[in-house]
C-alpha cells in the first residue's frame, strides 16, 4: 500500500436505457452513453478515450497556464487481439499528440513544456495508463432477482 492512498474509491453505476446501450453515471451525476450503435462510442473506445483523456488533462491543465492551444488533439490507438488463452484484449496501445500554440513567448513556453509533461504523465501522474500498464484485478460479484417478490 501506498503511503499516499486516498481512502475514496472511484464508482460508476452503468444503467442499460435498451438492448446494447448503456449510460455510466458518476456520484456527481455527469454522465456518458456508450454500447453498440453508429452514433455509440464502444467500451473499448472508451478505454482508449480514458487513456488519452488522462494525458491530455494533466498536459492540459499545465500548458494552458502559459497560453490557450490553438490545436490540441490526442489520438488513441490499440489493436484489439484474441490471447493464447483465447480472450479479447488490446495490445501495442500508443497515443498520439497533437498541439499547436501561438507563435509568442508564451506560446514557445507551453510548447517546450509538453514532451516533459506527457512523460510525467505516463511514468507518474495518469492514473488509467498506470493502471494499463501495471494491471489490476478485476473481481465481481453477482446479483440476479427472480420476480417481483423473490429477494434473492
Amino acid at each position: 500500500m501506498s503511503a499516499s492512498q486516498d481512502p475514496t474509491p472511484r464508482t460508476v453505476e452503468l444503467l442499460r436505457t435498451s438492448t446494447g446501450r448503456y449510460t455510466a453515471r458518476n456520484a456527481e451525476g455527469a454522465q456518458v452513453a456508450f454500447g453498440q450503435g453508429e452514433d455509440l462510442l464502444s467500451p473499448v473506445e472508451l478505454l482508449l478515450a480514458a487513456l488519452a483523456g488522462c494525458s491530455a488533462v494533466a498536459v492540459d491543465t499545465a500548458t494552458a497556464r502559459s497560453a490557450e492551444p490553438s490545436e490540441f488533439r490526442v489520438e488513441a490507438s490499440g489493436r484489439q487481439i484474441v490471447d493464447a488463452q483465447g480472450g479479447n484484449r488490446l495490445e501495442d496501445l500508443h497515443l498520439s499528440f497533437h498541439l499547436a500554440f501561438p507563435d509568442d513567448a508564451a506560446g514557445r513556453k507551453a510548447a517546450g513544456m509538453v514532451g516533459r509533461l506527457v512523460a510525467l504523465s505516463h511514468d507518474k501522474y495518469c492514473t488509467v495508463s498506470r493502471t494499463v500498464e501495471h494491471g489490476a484485478a478485476v473481481s465481481h460479484d453477482v446479483s440476479v432477482v427472480r420476480g417481483a417478490d423473490d429477494t434473492r
